[in-house]
């Protein structure tokens, strides 16, 4: 093994526990996401993929590329150079413009999401393992009481409602290739994280005879899943490619332990009134499947599609007091298309340059007062070669709208940006000199 390659996956290891830790130290001013819609089940489903699969709209179970990580569809991994290393590190900056009609808001979230690592293992097979990001919860409320009866007996209350939080994903994923055209893949998960939802009333008039109330709970998802993968491919002609690929994963039911509470704070005095801790959190990951293609002309394009599909309609959530919500089945279209003008032009450094565009639309698994909240949105994105072998940097932009104004939903306008940074090293090479 070269003694790079032995750097880098080092480095990884490092990285790898690093982001383990930064994401469970998360603080209310460090929010994963700022968006109303994650008060509710699991949170805010991320979109996955990593710059490659964002700035082509998403797509990931019909791709299949030596040059970059694909971890949506594991069997992918059997894509790749035998006797190669490759690690893949990105960051997120989320920038969220929220409003009712009347009332806006605006957040902008900037964190860790993922780092992946692929590596050979047997001639035609491979592993993949690394940390991705599965929802966030990140949301805060401010409203003072305007009830008469209220304000004329205890005077004047502020409420506060807010959440932080988030569900990550660990994963290794192992694939091999039969019959020179068709690739299996199985993925192992733990799901990970904590998610706290917590609401206030602060006595404004009086806080030295009615104080603080707070109540809320906390929950701490500790639980296994597992997803099958399958590629099948095959040339059109010498020059011209497909894949045609399938994912299924089956429920998850997400185990852990949750602790209510609920207790009034008049100055240096906390009078607790409950706090019952309760095995199970009543959340769960729905089956899921995806099937998509890609057609690619070698080292010129590649078009794909995509089709998602998960029944959260059994889900059992804790209900939100007050709102109307409903789990629903979800349902995601995606498209991209990638260009290279000449990966192997000397002159002209920029058309080497990969280029991605894509689109989406998305039916989530939320339900609120009968409507359905759905998401659409284009992307956007390019990598940048670096040095030698398949190393680059990707940059890719989502920008995209979520829920109306219409039916007492919130409109919500987002531009999230990944940069990518994918290394690539060569093992077990014999060098003829030294």
């Amino acid at each position: 093994m070269q003694k790079t390659g032995i750097r880098i996956l080092v480095l990884s290891l490092i990285i790898l526990l690093t982001g383990t830790v930064r994401s469970a130290g998360q603080t209310m001013d460090a929010l994963g996401t700022f968006t109303p819609y994650s008060m509710f089940g699991v949170g805010e489903v991320t979109r996955p993929g990593t710059s490659l699969n964002r700035s082509m709209g998403g797509i990931g179970a019909g791709l299949r590329d030596n040059r970059y990580i694909n971890y949506l569809n594991p069997a992918s991994a059997s894509a790749r150079d035998s006797l190669s290393f490759m690690l893949d590190f990105g960051l997120m900056q989320n920038n969220f413009i929220n409003t009712d009609g009347t009332r806006s808001s605006a957040y902008n979230a900037f964190n860790m999401h993922h780092i992946i690592m692929s590596f050979p293992i047997w001639k035609s097979s491979a592993m993949q393992m690394g940390i991705i990001p599965y929802s966030n919860v990140g949301y805060r409320f401010v409203e003072d009481e305007n009830r008469d009866e209220i304000l004329g007996t205890i005077g004047a209350y502020r409420y506060y409602h807010f959440g932080q939080g988030n569900i990550n994903e660990a994963f290794a994923a192992f694939s091999a290739t039969f019959f020179r055209h068709l690739a299996v893949g199985v993925q192992g998960m733990y799901f990970f994280g904590n998610i706290e939802k917590n609401a206030q009333a602060v006595s404004v008039s009086n806080p030295q005879y009615y104080g603080t109330i707070k109540t809320g709970y906390d929950i701490v998802i500790r639980s296994f899943g597992a997803q099958l993968g399958l590629q099948a491919f095959g040339n059109f002609s010498p020059a011209t490619s497909f894949t045609i690929g399938a994912t299924f994963q089956p429920a998850v039911s997400l185990r852990g332990d949750v602790t209510r509470f609920a207790k009034v704070e008049k100055g240096s005095v906390i009078d607790t009134v409950y706090s019952v801790v309760n095995e199970g959190s009543r959340m769960a990951i729905p089956m899921e499947w995806t099937v998509g293609f890609s057609i690619r002309k070698r080292d010129k394009w590649v078009f794909g599609m995509d089709y998602t599909q998960a029944d959260w309609r059994k889900s059992n959530f804790t209900e939100t007091p007050g709102i109307n919500f409903q789990t629903a089945l979800s349902h995601t279209f995606k498209a991209g298309f990638e260009f290279t003008p000449d990966r192997y032009s000397i002159r002209y450094f920029m058309r080497r340059w990969t280029y991605r565009m894509g689109a989406y639309y998305d039916q989530s698994y939320m339900m609120l007062n009968g409507q359905q909240v759905n998401a659409a949105g284009v992307t956007l994105g390019f990598s940048v070669p670096i040095y030698r072998w398949y190393n680059s940097i990707g940059v890719s932009i989502d920008a995209g709208q979520r829920g109306s104004i219409k039916n007492n939903l919130i409109r919500e306008r987002y531009v999230m940006l990944i940069l990518n940074f994918n290394l690539h090293d060569i093992w077990f090479v014999k060098h003829r000199y030294n």
